[in-house]
């Protein structure tokens, strides 16, 4: 039967709709039962091929709430899903998979959810808000990732901007440290300025509607060049801050403890928070509690026991985030793993290390692995960084003296690490 006739009217919409979510199912049983995965990423693409109305359709108008940037999307999604828990049940993607498969498979799991909180890839923003009309947009930080698949930032920034402009009631949460954040939300309706940091200058130097040069002092921005308008393009005032100690809401100031670790964590709890308690109505102290309760995103930050190996986990993805995750290092550990692979889903570019700032790692082992060691390697001699080269990270954990070792890895590297630790005899989770 015709494409168009099967979506043409109420019956047939729904037919099409249970036919796709069936067939979902049956792949996702597949793929559990060969070994293959999980099986929500086959799933949400056998949905989406069937039936392209599925995510709208599985969206039902429930109240959501779409979370996006180029670092914290997952643990910021997991701290706002734990929040609204606290008065809603929630469909999310607590996965990490942030593009159109990955979110149908979420929508399908939890379908009888009283609200929506996703992660969303920063390129599909636009077009799952066109089909979920989301009630809120959390809007973290844009800086360079993943060039080969991307592209240049600016690019992401208008098309984010272009999605603000097309859904005005939404309510958007943005962090005004970030330009190009800034830059996405400052026309917007129904905007809350979050001060939630930003530890990369570097995408952030000119204004990206004006191209003129941007000012920075300690807890201020501004671009030269004035807008088309006549108005300055300046850093608004925020309603909601953080720092070491405290989160502060427009309900006044509070103490603040994170089970995660760093101080970008503190600034995507007081995101999540923020977003909770401005367009969902989740009381401050509930959604507060919440946050620092959350301990692990897709077992980042986590520690595993293998052999005489205490071994803790972080994940980087890009400049930005390697920057930051390198704060999160101990220093006195017994050794630092370093793994880079450069995967489709890494980027296959990987000219981003040289930005990347390696040349403090005090007197830690460091081993260099993963299937772009070599490279990571040459880095390091540059950073003149004594080191090991051992491509297999599971043997460079080994070869680190007993004791704690810290991994810090990328994508991949941290997925296939992940798998392949469950797998030795020694392992202990």
């Amino acid at each position: 039967m015709n494409a168009s006739l099967l979506g043409s009217s109420g019956p047939l919409r729904r037919l099409r709709s249970k036919a796709a979510t069936t067939a979902a199912r049956l792949a996702t049983k597949a793929s559990q039962v060969s070994g293959r995965g999980a099986g929500g990423m086959i799933g949400g693409l056998v949905a989406g091929a069937i039936d392209p109305t599925i995510m709208s359709q599985l969206g039902g108008q429930r109240p959501a709430v779409l979370v996006t940037g180029t670092n914290g999307k997952s643990t910021t999604t997991r701290m706002l899903a734990a929040a609204l828990r606290t008065r809603y049940s929630v469909a999310t993607n607590e996965g990490g998979d942030n593009m159109d498969a990955g979110i149908i498979s979420a929508l399908m799991a939890g379908r009888d959810a009283d609200a929506i909180a996703l992660e969303v890839d920063e390129l599909h923003v636009p077009a799952v808000a066109d089909k979920l009309e989301p009630k809120a947009l959390v809007l973290l930080n844009l800086s360079r990732d993943q060039l080969d698949r991307v592209g240049e930032i600016n690019k992401i920034e208008r098309a984010l901007r272009s999605c603000v402009e097309a859904h005005p009631d939404m309510v958007v949460i943005a962090n005004c440290d970030d330009v190009l954040m800034t830059s996405v939300a400052y026309d917007a309706k129904n905007v809350v300025w979050v001060s939630a940091g930003a530890g990369w200058l570097g995408d952030s130097v000119t204004c990206p509607r004006t191209g003129g040069h941007v000012v920075r002092t300690d807890d201020d921005w501004y671009a030269v060049k004035p807008l088309p308008d006549g108005r300055q393009f300046r850093r608004p005032t925020p309603t909601w801050e953080v720092n070491s100690e405290q989160l502060t809401s427009p309900a006044g100031s509070r103490p603040m403890s994170l089970t995660l670790p760093g101080r970008a964590n503190r600034g995507n709890a007081t995101q999540a928070i923020a977003a909770a308690v401005e367009a969902f109505d989740v009381e401050l102290d509930a959604a507060v509690s919440a946050a620092e309760a959350v301990d692990n995103v897709a077992g980042r930050y986590s520690t595993i026991e293998l052999g005489e190996h205490s071994v803790h986990l972080l994940l980087a993805k890009n400049p930005a985030g390697w920057q930051e995750a390198l704060t999160m290092v101990d220093r006195t550990a017994d050794g630092l793993v370093v793994a880079v692979n450069g995967q489709v889903a890494d980027g296959e570019d990987l000219s981003w290390l040289w930005d990347v700032k390696f040349e403090d790692f005090d007197d830690l082992a460091v081993k260099a692995a993963g299937e772009r060691g070599t490279d990571l390697a040459v880095r390091l001699t540059y950073a003149d960084i004594s080191h090991e080269l051992i491509a297999d990270p599971v043997e460079a954990i080994r070869a680190c003296p007993p004791g704690r070792v810290e991994v810090l890895a990328n994508y991949t590297a941290f997925r296939d690490l992940r798998k392949a630790l469950t797998k030795q005899e020694d392992y202990r989770g």
